[in-house]
């Protein structure tokens, strides 16, 4: 296959890349953070809009698995982390000649770009090839890289790089100084009068002495002397010089656009497998999920959301790892329990891992078999904004609404505790109205809700808890398990609500018992 990029296929390539902003759930299921921890220290790679682009075909979902795979090789790797600090050298270079003041000096630093360069490709050549990877991106790319070494533009390039650098150091020259003059000549047969004087004293010499070494600062720009020598040294070279202007000019533009996107592209993969790393040493699995664009039936195992693994990460806290699946005509999971239980925290784990697959990323999990979606739509609770005139109510309703206008059957839809501004036959006369229509198009869907009529609404719905201590009610377990629900979701919510929890009576109670409430 011939290479063009080592993310993205023909039909997969947006010419807009860098302007693709974050997807509008992005902040509901905290992808926001996870993007940003992993292109964090990257910026020179501008790798978000990487993260902003779903893929929607399962062939370059495999494509980027191979990639990844390959890239698991610690001494690949190892080999593209050169590749890159080689590729930082001579972006450094080249934007330290631009600053450089001195036509000569910004040649020199020019010339030891391009001898950079071509040493950073011969490397990454060879490594590439002892390698051998399975992925088809990175066999293409060393294909084609391959070609680009051996290309007579390349090779011409490269061999008069070094010709001029030997021709440069081979110069010398003697620098006469008489009071404020200064004579630059050719080298002639001048006697080596450190030599003398180092004969002069060595019978002085007694023992080991103590050597006196002086750093001098070394910057990378000439003052006006330095450059006025180097031009007379120049004029002494005419035809080495006039080389060295010639090959600049012709040379200008040496960086392949190939290799560069390259440089860019490879770096989604690096950032993404270094920031997993993290979580593997504390135990915690990821894996190439099995994604499919046709079968609903799905399954993960071990999952977790990732934004709270790296928080709990830093923090030194183990993280529950929870399992679901849909199979046959299963299409809703409907979560219901206790507050702080961690049906949120599901919700956003279902999202999470969908759209990491559909990147073709690793996913938290020992193993994951997802659907790829055409687009993920989320409806999380919003604070009131006391500048829209419509209630929150209305605003709910509008954003639902908004949403079903444009859910597909290959869509999923993540909605969490939805329409808590209105009673509770209302909300479940409204979620019922909006579960119809999410089943009546066959949609993959998360509803974290307090209504428990929704877990058994149709053959369709799954109910999910978020499970407690046995022991010790009050105690969650984190632990989400496909069960029917209990029908205490909801009691719980309303007490707490209105201050009828066990805790807050006995409180009160007391209170009243020692004259300090009202009665």
């Amino acid at each position: 296959m011939s290479f063009r990029s080592i993310l993205f296929g023909e039909s997969e390539v947006h010419a807009d890349l860098d302007a693709q902003e974050a997807p509008e759930f992005f902040h509901d299921l905290n992808l926001d953070q996870v993007v940003q921890s992993i292109t964090a220290g990257r910026n020179e790679y501008r790798l978000m809009p990487f993260f902003h682009i779903p893929l929607h075909e399962v062939q370059w979902i495999d494509y980027r698995h191979e990639v990844f795979r390959a890239l698991e090789d610690h001494g690949l790797l190892g080999s593209v982390h050169s590749f890159a600090q080689g590729m930082r050298r001579v972006r450094a270079h080249l934007d330290q000649a631009e600053k450089l003041y001195y036509k000569h000096q910004k040649e020199s630093w020019f010339l030891d770009a391009v001898s950079i360069y071509c040493g950073v490709l011969g490397r990454l050549a060879t490594d590439l090839s002892a390698a051998n990877p399975k992925s088809r991106g990175l066999r293409a790319f060393h294909e084609f890289l391959t070609n680009h070494l051996q290309s007579g533009e390349f090779k011409s390039m490269a061999t008069d790089a070094e010709r001029l650098k030997k021709a440069l150091s081979g110069i010398s020259y003697s620098i006469r100084i008489t009071g404020k003059r200064i004579i630059v000549g050719p080298r002639g047969s001048e006697p080596d009068y450190g030599a003398d004087v180092l004969q002069t004293f060595e019978k002085f010499k007694q023992g080991e002495v103590k050597e006196y070494e002086f750093q001098f600062p070394s910057r990378p720009d000439m003052n006006h002397v330095e450059a006025a020598i180097l031009d007379f040294v120049a004029q002494l070279n005419p035809e080495l010089f006039l080389s060295l202007d010639e090959y600049c000019a012709r040379n200008a533009g040496f960086v392949d656009g190939t290799i560069v996107r390259f440089d860019r592209e490879i770096q989604f993969y690096v950032a993404f497998l270094d920031h997993v790393e993290r979580f593997k040493r504390t135990g915690l699995s990821f894996c190439y999920p099995t994604v499919s664009d046709q079968s609903k039936e799905i399954r993960a195992i071990e999952t977790f959301d990732l934004a709270l693994a790296d928080k709990l990460s830093r923090e030194r806290a183990s993280v529950v790892t929870n399992d679901f699946f849909l199979k046959g005509r299963d299409r809703i999971l409907v979560v219901s329990g206790p507050n702080q239980g961690g049906k949120t925290t599901f919700a956003r784990t279902f999202g999470q891992i969908h759209y990491l697959a559909s990147l073709g990323c690793p996913v938290p999990g020992s193993a994951a078999k997802l659907y790829l979606f055409d687009r993920l739509f989320t409806h999380f609770e919003r604070e009131e904004d006391i500048h829209n005139l419509s209630g929150k109510l209305e605003d709910d309703l509008l954003r639902v609404h908004r949403i079903l206008e444009q859910a597909r059957s290959r869509s999923i839809i993540i909605m969490n505790e939805s329409f808590l501004s209105t009673t509770l036959n209302d909300a479940l006369f409204l979620s019922k109205q909006v579960m119809r229509q999410i089943m009546g198009r066959d949609i993959l869907c998360v509803t974290v809700t307090f209504l428990d009529e929704l877990a058994s609404m149709s053959e369709s719905t799954v109910s999910m808890v978020s499970t407690v201590n046995p022991e010790d009610p009050a105690l969650r377990t984190f632990k989400v398990v496909r069960r029917p629900a209990d029908g205490l979701a909801y009691a719980a919510a309303i007490a707490e609500k209105y201050g009828l929890t066990y805790e807050r009576i006995k409180g009160r109670i007391g209170g009243r018992a020692k004259g300090l409430v009202a009665p």
